[in-house]
This record gives C-alpha cells, sequence and structure tokens, in this order.
C-alpha cells in the first residue's frame, strides 16, 4: 500500500507570486506613487505567505509561513524603517532556523557538514567587514548572525538542499549584496541587477521545496498510522 502524494492546493497563488515578484525587478522606484509600489514589492513574498497557509497541515505548515510572513514585513518595513525591517528578517530567520533544525539530518556529509560551518560563520564575518560606515556593522554582523545561522541549518536540514537549502544560500548572497553596497560595490550596477532575483528566487525556492517537502511528510505519516 502506497500513499496518494497530496497536491499542493491553490498552485495558481503561486503563480501569481512568480508574477508579482519577478514583475518587481523591472519596476523602478520612482515610476509610481511609494505606496502603490511597497505594495508590488511585498505582494510576491506575500502570495507565497497565503499558498504556504493554505498548505498548512501541522505546526511545521504554520513555521514556514510565518517565516514568509515575516520576509513580507521585512520587505514592507525597509521602506519605511531599516531597523523595523532588519528586524523581522531577523525573526523570520530565527524561525526558520528553529524549523529547520527540527529536522536536521542525523548524519550529514562532512562536506555538508563544512557549507553549513562556514555559512554559521562566515556570513556574520563578511558581513561585518563589508560596509565602509564601520558604526554600522556590529548591527549589521548581529543581524547577519541570524542569517547564517538560517542558511547553515537549511544545508544540513532533511528538506532538500537544492530547493531549501539553495533558496537559503541565494537569500544571503542578495543580503551581501546589500552590505556591500555600502561599502565595495557602492556604485556598482552588480547589486542593482541581482538583490533582488536572488532574494525572491531564494523565497521562492524555500517556500515551495518547504510547502511540498512537508506535505510529501505527513502523507507518509499518515500511511504509516493507517498499516
Amino acid at each position: 500500500m502506497t500513499a496518494i502524494p497530496s497536491k499542493p492546493r491553490a498552485t495558481w497563488l503561486l503563480i501569481l507570486a512568480m508574477l508579482a515578484g519577478v514583475s518587481f525587478w523591472f519596476v523602478g522606484q520612482h515610476t509610481i506613487p511609494a505606496l502603490p509600489w511597497i505594495a508590488w514589492k511585498g505582494a510576491g513574498v506575500g502570495l507565497l505567505t497565503i499558498w504556504a497557509a493554505l498548505n498548512a497541515r501541522g505546526r511545521d505548515g504554520w513555521l514556514i509561513t510565518a517565516v514568509l510572513a515575516l520576509g513580507t514585513l521585512g520587505d514592507v518595513l525597509l521602506e519605511r524603517s531599516q531597523t523595523g525591517g532588519a528586524l523581522a528578517f531577523l525573526a523570520g530567520h530565527l524561525t526558520a532556523t528553529m524549523l529547520y533544525l527540527l529536522h536536521r539530518r542525523s548524519k550529514p556529509s562532512p562536506s555538508q557538514l563544512i557549507l553549513s560551518v562556514l555559512l554559521l560563520l562566515g556570513v556574520p564575518l563578511i558581513a561585518f567587514l563589508l560596509p565602509a560606515d564601520r558604526a554600522a556593522a556590529p548591527g549589521i554582523a548581529l543581524y547577519a548572525t541570524g542569517l547564517g545561522a538560517m542558511a547553515a541549518s537549511a544545508w544540513i536540514s532533511r528538506f532538500p538542499r537544492y530547493r531549501v537549502g539553495l533558496g537559503a544560500v541565494m537569500f544571503v548572497a542578495s543580503d551581501l549584496l546589500i552590505f556591500a553596497k555600502m561599502g565595495p560595490l557602492a556604485g556598482s550596477l552588480i547589486p542593482v541587477l541581482l538583490i533582488w532575483p536572488l532574494y525572491f528566487i531564494g523565497q521562492a525556492l524555500i517556500a515551495w521545496g518547504a510547502v511540498t517537502t512537508l506535505l510529501r511528510w505527513k502523507d507518509d505519516e499518515d500511511l504509516h498510522h493507517r498499516l
């Protein structure tokens, strides 16, 4: 007897989220009024949040929903308060770290452990070194400690590495480009071109990988209980 895999609900919401997130990359900040621009910015991850909520079937489903909701809040708050946005994202990283550690691999390979340690230690160190404003560096490193913990725990979790793990690493790359824009890449087009696609595609990979994996695990658990 085998389980019939549950298909994610409301796939159309996932498609809308991708359309909103990808199209935002092409919207100039000064081409439309501020409030619609901020709403458009929050729409991509906001729709991913609703999609995750519709597919939540237990504690872990609601945890990934909370992670995405905090990301949406961070996207919006950053346009009014850098500190408020950073705190929302940090709360999301800590929530994600908790979820990933609840499902850590029992025997990660040496290469997985090495990359996990590099993410945990290297992300806050690099973030600390990047900004030209050295007074801002400690606060950035504090935030990046949560960012590194999120990516490190994702990489050694049982969630698929080439969806959730890769998405977490893309999130890290996006944030490091933000910090590089405050230092060695100030005035460069590289952050302008890459920050948003790395961030949004990373969030989409995390959402897709976590939600579909949790549905599969729940199917397997339900089947086990029926046998």
